[in-house]
């Protein structure tokens, strides 16, 4: 596989960044400390290349109608400006990827699914666009996504927005976007902005022309410097969305679960009018009783739980981990986990396969994290 880099890898390097793979991209994995990155977002602010990503542009007059066909939501319904949680499943229910998609206006929808399945998406909706009259444009190539999460991820922002236009930025919603001038030195550009993010902290997410990635990142860099911001890797973007009790594809989801075994049931729009990819499979599964359900786990020593290792109940194996890590904010082990369903209540004790060694573990609600309101 031929190796990607976003248009900000120099700046990475420049910052001493570790590298790592993530679905064919090399992405910065940390700079300094993953735990500094970590309390950085939860306490300040941390800034995050997410450019990796994708993006797909749906536009024309069916575009609503086109993506009610396309995903497992009702996209038509949501209002221009607003944004939505979706997946995208086959046929059987088996989910291909979950993705947000923002109403830009009446006609245009931008779609974003995961870094790994951003090729898999993007066909999968030119080819279910047949019929409709829209145009499916596979953007990826020509945009970088950076994000500032944390407490102060506002007040940084509005350092780069003119005066009378930041009204645009502290009125805006969670899961919502606008277009939003901005002033970085001679450069100048309305980028579209959404209160959205992965960390379970407030922050937003810009997206931006290639050529300009690195100009809003120095600038970014310099609104925060006094505000505790730190450019962040994705060591700690998994460790805060573990804590935020956030879903992964590859490890929570996958071709292998539906939406009900995931735990996403209520995403899933059974009452929308018409016909949709995987409604039939989706209909059944919902009347099915799931067989694991997915759980929060808190650990009783140091420990953690890594994917893929065993959870047990009385030296019988009950379950998988399928994330898992030392939270940095609680002090404790947490991971996420399938169990069967007896031992799907808060409360119940169970315990974790550690290479051999079974230790204790409680199954929690989810987030095992939320921020201060």
């Amino acid at each position: 596989m031929t190796e990607k880099y976003t248009a900000l890898y120099e700046e990475h390097k420049r910052l001493g960044a570790s590298f790592t793979d993530f679905g064919g991209w090399q992405m910065p994995l940390k700079y300094s400390s993953e735990l500094a990155e970590h309390h950085a977002v939860r306490k300040a602010a941390g800034l995050f290349d997410l450019s990796h990503m994708g993006e797909i542009k749906v536009t024309g007059p069916d575009a609503g109608a086109f993506l009610d066909y396309a995903l497992v939501g009702k996209l038509s319904a949501v209002k221009v400006g607003k944004a939505k949680y979706s997946l995208i499943t086959n046929a059987d229910g088996g989910i291909i990827d979950d993705l947000i998609s923002y109403r830009l206006d009446d006609e245009t929808y931008l779609v974003v699914p995961n870094a790994g399945n951003a090729p898999v998406v993007a066909a999968e909706l030119a080819a279910r666009a047949e019929g409709f009259d829209v145009t499916v444009n596979n953007i990826s190539d020509d945009t970088s996504l950076v994000a500032v999460q944390g407490p102060n991820a506002e007040a940084i922002l509005l350092a780069l927005v003119p005066a009378e236009h930041r009204d645009a930025v502290t009125g805006m919603k969670y899961y919502a976007a606008a277009k939003v001038p901005m002033a970085l030195g001679a450069w100048s550009a309305e980028l579209l902005v959404a209160r959205t993010g992965y960390t379970g902290e407030d922050g937003f997410e810009i997206y931006v022309p290639n050529d300009a990635a690195p100009i809003l990142w120095a600038a970014l860099l310099d609104a925060g410097t006094d505000r505790g911001l730190i450019p962040a890797g994705l060591a700690c973007r998994d460790s805060l969305r573990l804590e935020a009790g956030m879903p992964l594809y590859g490890n929570e989801l996958s071709l292998d679960l539906d939406p009900y075994a995931a735990g996403l049931g209520p995403v899933v729009a059974l009452s929308k009018e018409g016909d949709f990819v995987g409604r039939t499979a989706l209909e059944a599964k919902k009347q099915q009783a799931p067989v694991r359900r997915l759980v929060g786990l808190k650990g009783a020593g140091r420990r953690a739980g890594r994917s893929h290792y065993p959870v047990l109940s009385d030296g019988a194996v009950i379950g998988d981990v399928t994330s898992g890590a030392p939270s940095p904010t609680l002090g404790y082990p947490i991971a996420l986990a399938y169990v069967d369903t007896a031992f799907a209540e808060p409360g119940t004790e169970v315990q974790v396969d550690l290479r051999g060694k079974p230790e204790p573990f409680t199954v929690v609600g989810l987030p095992f994290y939320k921020r201060p309101s």
